[in-house]
């Protein structure tokens, strides 16, 4: 496989990554930090490492609303809920044990 073939496939990977994360916008951060150890503002982050790695300069804010497909502010006040103390809890109990 040719470097360019991989790139594409893998961009084509990263866009249906944020195409099934919007599909889904009931999933929480915290639910996604539990399971999974990362959550989409993780995606923004390394977002915006790759973007400085190839000599591109991007905001934290510019690449959450590339992740989120929004304003990270509108998608927080239409689709994020409370963290219930289960969820707490859970993400408690992983960040203690990654302590270890």
């Amino acid at each position: 496989m040719s470097k360019d073939s991989r790139t594409e496939i893998e961009a084509a990977v990263f866009r249906r990554l944020l195409e099934h994360l919007d599909n889904h916008k009931e999933v929480q951060n915290i639910e996604l930090m539990v399971v999974a150890d990362f959550c989409r503002n993780c995606l923004a982050k390394w977002y915006m490492a790759a973007a400085e790695a190839q000599g591109e300069n991007i905001d934290y804010e510019a690449a959450r609303e590339i992740i989120y497909g929004m304003p990270y502010s509108d998608w927080k006040a239409k689709y994020q809920t409370e963290a219930t103390p289960e969820q707490l809890a859970a993400y408690e109990a992983r960040s203690a044990g990654k302590k270890n």
